[in-house]
């Protein structure tokens, strides 16, 4: 599906199914160098159980045009523009890594919006190294590098998980490579600014579920359990997987997700 928005031609899968705003309705908000392709275990599962699922690429990511944003705040603010461009009054929320900032901020700010939230991956706040935000600057493809070593767990790295036959660190590695110029560094650096998550959780009213990673070096479980103290929800933890558990570990996901929705 294709969309203008704010004079900016926007992507949004859709999961292969023709999107029904009037539908149950599950909208996946991805993280820094991310894309709607990061999902897609996610919303090609829900899109064939019923779902109304959309995962939109924000500006300057995956197939839509515009330059990224630098701030969590303006994120959220074009998410909630979006689900009204597109009719969605009322949408369950699912954001990984910095998505789980936004749904932070869009769970909080847009609260007539969001139905439930899940927060993956993620925390209240998410401290970026120095060096990897110069690296994302000067040397992109050395950061994405850097990142989808990090990124992953044990199975991961060996190539034995739920998607046989594939490499996830070079699929993630070309999901970021995907993205315009800049959108990384642009990403990192509005997670290493954000300051407000335990404001905005403090205002979520909304049920919700944190999903925390034992082997996740990018948000630590600790990190995860903060952000699930803050929220006062449901926990679930897989232990076996690292910070990209959507591509990683997808059918505990999913299996986590459907328990929920």
């Amino acid at each position: 599906m294709k969309i203008t928005l704010n004079d900016t031609e926007i992507f949004a899968s859709t999961g292969g199914r023709e999107f029904d705003p009037s539908g149950k309705t599950l909208m996946f908000i991805h993280g820094s160098g991310q894309s709607h392709l990061g999902f897609m275990l996610q919303h090609r599962f829900f899109a064939n159980r019923g779902w109304q699922c959309v995962t939109p690429d924000m500006p300057g990511h995956g197939l839509s045009s515009g330059e990224a944003f630098k701030t969590v705040e303006e994120m959220a603010d074009w998410y909630a523009s979006f689900m009204q461009a597109v009719g969605i009054k009322k949408s369950s929320i699912i954001g990984h890594s910095m998505g789980g900032l936004i749904a932070l901020e869009l769970a909080s700010r847009y609260s007539d919006l969001v139905s439930k939230a899940v927060f993956i991956s993620t925390a209240l706040a998410i401290s970026v190294n120095d060096t990897l935000i110069d690296m994302a600057a000067n040397d992109e493809s050395k950061a994405i590098a850097a990142m989808m070593d990090w990124a992953h767990g044990s199975t991961g790295h060996k190539h034995q998980h739920t998607v046989p036959g594939t490499s996830h660190m070079i699929y993630g590695s070309r999901i970021m490579a995907s993205n315009a110029s800049g959108s990384l560094h642009a990403g990192l650096s509005a997670c290493k600014a954000y300051t407000n998550g335990p404001t905005a959780a403090a205002d979520i009213t909304c049920p919700n579920l944190t999903i925390i990673c034992g082997q996740d070096k990018m948000t630590p479980r600790k990190t995860g359990l903060a952000l699930h103290s803050a929220l006062g929800g449901e926990r679930l933890e897989i232990p076996h997987s690292g910070h990209m558990s959507i591509t990683e570990q997808p059918i505990e996901v999913n299996k986590a997700l459907q328990a929920f929705f």
